[in-house]
This record gives structure tokens, C-alpha cells and sequence, in this order.
């Protein structure tokens, strides 16, 4: 069996603490490698690594790490299969959605090449009598980034990219159910030309995490996850002085207007709530139609739609998803299935039965779809993170708005509409960071940024775009004289201003 390693100082590093953890294939059911478990002591050798690289990496100018960037892209687009093919071997996720994880890193790459003009300060000439004033943004240092099972690809590079690019050096502790592409991408960062110890990747659990947080030499933290992790990274990081930006869980809704097309409605419904298993922070879990006949129309054409989905292996090409990642997680969703049937909701399809021929001990399930869900369900107020659909019905606008805007999460919403009035109010007044008008998954491209609002995040700057920019540099402001020469003032015992 194998065992993987962390990644110090642009090399592989044998595990030291004792403690392992399963990387498992899912589609198969079995262990197919073990990952070790940091100590504290081994988070402190990534640091004091990271701590080494950074001055020179620092001094770099802007162009030439924008270069290795560059080169970096094109290594990560030449293994955009081999990555891949690991990523859906740890995750089950099919080979069309792995290629879409790594598709959707690369293009934060690609912002990331912009640093020369995203770190550029502002200049003000002559703003008071021979005085000019001007900003710069420098890198803090050592940061680091927590990252999640479900975009093992995306989410690091969401991060990393950003931070090396604005001159600081990374340690990156991924998931440790599939860790696999995270290692091979700081092989890949290293050949594209960056120094060893820019990116250092520490496998681990909790003890990696807080080891992370409590360090004194890491300036800040990114991390996605689940609400209650979030919260915690944020806490403890902040109370230790660091910037912390902690994205959370999720509750996506789709409010259905009835003058929205239900069948291109049901088109996205059923991609955006059974994609990836259903294992994404955007996925929508919740369909609003506005009135009773407009839910009775859309239940009748997601029904049949949902029965027939197709479940497989990666290498099914025609597979719309493929397995959940660990068996403890399959349990916890069908937990939540059994839950919403005692809470009073009806299983329109019911997914628990399902078992896919040849992979019996893989952790597959069927799609489920619930309608007639309340507000007061467990299940709804509760992010299920599986293959299951609620539908919760409303009978006007306003109250379909209410469900998003007063439900403990707000990372993404969706409003379908031909009404431009109705979904320009909409989108200006629904509280949830994140908005989508006739646009199932309201992800940002890489030169905007990801965040939601309330518990789907803690602190208060974004993800990527120019909120990742602003994130991982600190402002210092400038104020220049130059006195002409044989000129002397008399001390002045008030505050300088500009008369």
C-alpha cells in the first residue's frame, strides 16, 4: 500500500509523528493508500522553511513571479488528465468534473499572472507644498491555507496562487481524504521555477490545523470548510493576531418565478443539485417555485429526471455523478433522507436503495428529491452536502425572498425570471453574499471574488479577485518631502495639515 508524504522545502518528507489516516478509493470501497498525520513539530519544519524562502521570494519583482506563474499554468494544463485521473481515484467524482476543478484553478492562475497591476500601489503628486504621498502593498509573509475534500484542485490554488504571486510563501494543509493532487501540484509549482519553500504542503487533522493557527509566524489563514470548522479557524486565528478569511457552509436556494421556463428550470436544477454528488458549497439544495401550481408543474418534471440520473464509476463517460467520499459520509446523508421522511416531508424519489452493479462496496447513492419541505425541518435548515433536492413552496415573491434572506446561511442564491424588474429587485435586496439571475450556480469567475454572508463566512474579505489580492498584502502609505536646500522651518506643535 502506499504512503504518501508532506511536501518541505521542494522535497517529499517521510510522516514522523506515527499517526496515519485512510486515503480511500470510493468508487472501489477500499483503502487505496495511507497519509500521515502532522505533528505540531512537523507544522513548525514547514514554517521555519517557508520563513527561509521568503525574503528572497519577496524580493522578486512582480514580473518574474508572474513568470513562474505562467509556467506554472502551462505544466498544470500539460497533466490536466494525470491530475485528473488521481483526483477522481481519492475523490469518486466523474473524470468531466475533475477536469472542471483543475479548469477552474487554472483560471485563478491566470488572474494570478496579473500581479505586476494588482499589487500596484496609488500616487498623489505635490499633495501638499513639495510633498508627494504614495502606497505600496507588500506580502505579509508566511500564510497558509486549510482546504477541503470536495475541490481538492480548485481551492488550494484558489489560494496559493494568489498569495505567492503578491510575494509571500504558502503552507497549505489539504484535505487529508484526498490529498493527492495538492502534493503533485508543489511538484509542478517547483519545476515551473519557484524556489523551494514557497509552497510547502503538511498533511493532517486538527493538530495540523491548530499547530496552524497558533503559530506566531503565520500571518493569516484562508480556509473552506463546514460552518462549525470555520468558525473555529476563525476564532482561534484571530484571537493569535492573524488575518483570517474562513468560508463556511451552505443552503442554496433557487427561487422559481411563474413566468420562468421549467423546463430549461429543471435542466439546471438537476445539474446544479446532483453534480458532484451533491458535494459543493454551491450546489442547489433548495427549489422555491412561487405557487402551488408552479410546484406542482416543476415536481412532475424533476420526478422523472431525477429516477433516471446515471451513477458510475469516473471512467463512465456518461455518468452524471459518481460516488460520495467516505462511507461515514454516505451514512450521514442517509441519516438526513430518513430524517426529512420522520419530519413529515414526502420522498418523491428515494435514492437510498440504490447500489451500483460491480461496485457494491463503493459509496454510491441515488438521487432523492423531497417536496412539500417547511422552513422548520431539520433537513432544511441544515446543509446536507448529498444528491437530495427539497423543495419548499412559497406563494408570492416576497415570501420566496424571506427563505435565503433569514436562513442561517447565505452563500448562494438564484432567482429564474423573464421579469427584470422582479429579479433586479431580487438581487439587490436578498441577503446572501453570492447571486444568480437565471444562472443555477452564481460562482464568480477568478477576477471577481468568492464569499458568502452569515454563517457561510467569517471575516471580512473574499476569496480570489481582488478581495485575494487585498487579503494577502498589507498597505503602507508614504508621505515624501524633499526640502530645498538652506530652507529650515521652525518646529510646528500642531497636526500637519494642508493649508
Amino acid at each position: 500500500m502506499r504512503e504518501l508524504s508532506h511536501y518541505i522545502a521542494g522535497r517529499h518528507v517521510n510522516g514522523a509523528s506515527g499517526r496515519f489516516g485512510n486515503v480511500l478509493n470510493p468508487t472501489a470501497g477500499e483503502v487505496q493508500a495511507k497519509v500521515p498525520f502532522a505533528s505540531a513539530a512537523e507544522m513548525r519544519q514547514a514554517v521555519e522553511s517557508s520563513l527561509a524562502a521568503f525574503p528572497d521570494w519577496a524580493a522578486v519583482n512582480p514580473q518574474r513571479r508572474a513568470r513562474v506563474l505562467f509556467s506554472f499554468k502551462a505544466l498544470v494544463e500539460k497533466h490536466t488528465e494525470e491530475l485528473a485521473a488521481l483526483l477522481s481515484s481519492e475523490h469518486g467524482k466523474t473524470l468531466a468534473d475533475s477536469r472542471g476543478d483543475i479548469m477552474r484553478g487554472i483560471e485563478v492562475i491566470e488572474f494570478a499572472c496579473g500581479i505586476p497591476h494588482l499589487q500596484k500601489g496609488e500616487y498623489t503628486e505635490s499633495a501638499g507644498p513639495g510633498i508627494d504621498i504614495y502606497s505600496m502593498r507588500q506580502p505579509l509573509g508566511v500564510v497558509a491555507g486549510i482546504t477541503p475534500f470536495n475541490f481538492p484542485a480548485m481551492v488550494p490554488m484558489w489560494m496559493f496562487t494568489v498569495a505567492i504571486a503578491c510575494g509571500n510563501t504558502f503552507i497549505l494543509k489539504p484535505s487529508e481524504k484526498d490529498p493527492g493532487v495538492p502534493l503533485r501540484l508543489a511538484e509542478l509549482l517547483l519545476e515551473a521555477g519557484a524556489p523551494a519553500g514557497v509552497l510547502n504542503v503538511v498533511n493532517g487533522d486538527k493538530v495540523a490545523v491548530d499547530a496552524i493557527l497558533d503559530d506566531p509566524d503565520i500571518q493569516a489563514v484562508s480556509f473552506v470548510g463546514s460552518s462549525v470548522v470555520a468558525e473555529h479557524v476563525y476564532t482561534r486565528g484571530t484571537l493569535h493576531g492573524k488575518r483570517v478569511q474562513a468560508m463556511g457552509g451552505a443552503k442554496n436556494h433557487a427561487i422559481i418565478m411563474p413566468d420562468a421556463d421549467l423546463d430549461q428550470v429543471t435542466n439546471e436544477l438537476i445539474g446544479a443539485g446532483y453534480g458532484s454528488a451533491g458535494e459543493r458549497c454551491m450546489a442547489i439544495s433548495v427549489a422555491v417555485p412561487v405557487t402551488d401550481k408552479i410546484a406542482d408543474a416543476l415536481v412532475a418534471r424533476l420526478k422523472p429526471r431525477v429516477e433516471n440520473l446515471k451513477i458510475g464509476p469516473p471512467t463512465d463517460s456518461e455518468a452524471d455523478y459518481g460516488a460520495l467520499i467516505t462511507a461515514e459520509h454516505r451514512k450521514k446523508v442517509l441519516a438526513f433522507i430518513d430524517e426529512g421522511v420522520k419530519e413529515g416531508a414526502e420522498l418523491v424519489v428515494d435514492g437510498r436503495g440504490f447500489r451500483l452493479q460491480g461496485y457494491e462496496n463503493g459509496f454510491f447513492l441515488g438521487g432523492s428529491l423531497f417536496d412539500r419541505v417547511t422552513k422548520e425541518m431539520r433537513t432544511y435548515r441544515e446543509e446536507i452536502f448529498g444528491p437530495v433536492l427539497q423543495v419548499l413552496r412559497a406563494q408570492d415573491f416576497n415570501e420566496a425572498m424571506s427563505l435565503p434572506s433569514t436562513h442561517q446561511y447565505g452563500n448562494g442564491v438564484a432567482i429564474f425570471t423573464r421579469d427584470g424588474d422582479a429579479a433586479r429587485e431580487f438581487a439587490s435586496k436578498v441577503k446572501v453574499g453570492m447571486v444568480g439571475i437565471n444562472v443555477p450556480i452564481p460562482v464568480p469567475l477568478s477576477y471577481h471574488t468568492f464569499g458568502g454572508w452569515k454563517r457561510s463566512a467569517f471575516g471580512d474579505m473574499n476569496q480570489h479577485g481582488p478581495e485575494g489580492v487585498r487579503f494577502f498584502t498589507r498597505v503602507k502609505t508614504v508621505t515624501a518631502r524633499w526640502p530645498k536646500g538652506g530652507v529650515r522651518e521652525n518646529s510646528s506643535f500642531v497636526i500637519p495639515t494642508m493649508k
